[in-house]
């Protein structure tokens, strides 16, 4: 086959990364194209990927619908010169509206039910939209639900083992206490009227009362007493400093869910929530999630308590694998067409592989 994986976001070549390179070693021919947005081309580098920038980054939503359009014009080009099977992404906007134009097959990956723009732009296009068994609502018959989560398709014990050297470089032992705490930057369209933590002064100070030593990643200007505590790791480091951790503390779902699948508890702080950061906290215990008026409070007091116990987090995170795949494996068979759409189940709404 020859496939196209349209990349715009770092958390995307995470996903796909192993899957391209299995495509690769069974012989199909996969071109992968990238919009320059946070650190997602320095990864595809850094994985030795080879790639294709189409559009550059959007330094707000005002740019966002121009970038987006330019980007799409380019795919589409692309398309028509190379003829791909198959286009890919998560989101998947450009993927879907270019494979119909040009009569490829396009699967859609999507785990975040408020991104309503999205879903409207690329759902009613795509061929199949594959989404986690927790996801919350209905696509319809082209939806197909597996048993797993974005992050396992890169976090799965059978595709990552996390280097402990990464705390070496950081002036750490495992034998330190230590949290990750994220911030974001809230510039996303789906972050429009949503909100985190009250004061984040406030919160390191917390956690390190309760002993830990605070490590900050984040994507906002911090107060000039907190810069102390920001530390710059390697995009493709962030997973092994995370399995270290002993907790995640932070306002993106994305690092909450990779921290939960790596067996260290993540407290997330954000006014929107979605199926697996709830399927996370209520079935597995893993994150915790926070998103009422007194959520800055409430997550200070779980993360606290979370500090000074001694829970089994490991033995959750096993429950966790014995019921969920590799994600990996999902994208090989809905790439290849072997998913539950392609195999003739097609009228069926919500099937799941």
């Amino acid at each position: 086959m020859r496939v196209f994986v349209t990349i715009q976001h770092p958390a995307h070549v995470h996903f796909f990364r192993n899957a391209i390179a299995e495509l690769e070693s069974e012989g199909h021919e996969v071109h992968v194209f990238a919009r320059e947005k946070e650190m997602a081309v320095e990864l595809l580098q850094r994985y030795d990927i080879d790639h294709e920038v189409l559009a550059g980054a959007a330094s707000g939503l005002s740019q966002l619908a121009r970038v987006q359009a330019t980007y799409e014009a380019r795919l589409l080009y692309r398309a028509v010169r190379l003829k791909p099977d198959v286009i890919t992404a998560i989101g998947g906007v450009a993927a879907a509206h270019v494979a119909k134009l040009v009569g490829a097959r396009s699967t859609i990956f999507y785990d975040t039910e408020h991104a309503k723009l999205i879903q409207n732009l690329a759902f009613p296009f795509a061929d199949a939209v594959y989404t986690p068994s927790c996801y919350m609502g209905s696509i319809g018959p082209k939806q197909v639900r597996y048993s797993g989560y974005h992050e396992l398709a890169y976090l799965h014990p059978d595709r990552f083992t996390p280097d402990p050297s990464v705390l070496s470089n950081l002036g750490l032992d495992q034998e330190d206490t230590f949290v990750v705490l994220r911030l974001i930057e809230w510039g996303a369209s789906h972050d429009v009227g949503q909100a985190g933590f009250d004061d984040v002064c406030d919160v390191v100070s917390r956690l390190e009362a309760a002993g830990a030593e605070v490590l900050i990643t984040s994507e906002r200007s911090l107060p000039s007493t907190l810069e102390s505590c920001r530390v710059t790791v390697e995009p493709h480091r962030m997973h092994d400093l995370l399995a270290y951790a002993d907790l995640f503390v932070g306002e993106g779902a994305t690092m909450a869910a990779e921290s939960a699948v790596l067996g260290t508890p993540a407290i997330y702080v954000n006014t929107l929530t979605m199926g697996y950061t709830d399927e996370l906290d209520e079935r597995y215990g893993l994150l915790f999630n926070y998103q009422e008026d007194d959520r800055h409070i409430r997550a200070l007091e779980k993360a606290v308590e979370i500090l000074e116990g001694n829970d089994d987090w490991q033995e959750r995170r096993e429950q966790l694998l014995m019921d969920k795949v590799d994600t990996t494996n999902v994208i090989m068979r809905a790439v290849a067409g072997r998913g539950e759409l392609a195999s003739g189940q097609a009228g069926k709404s919500n099937a799941e592989v």
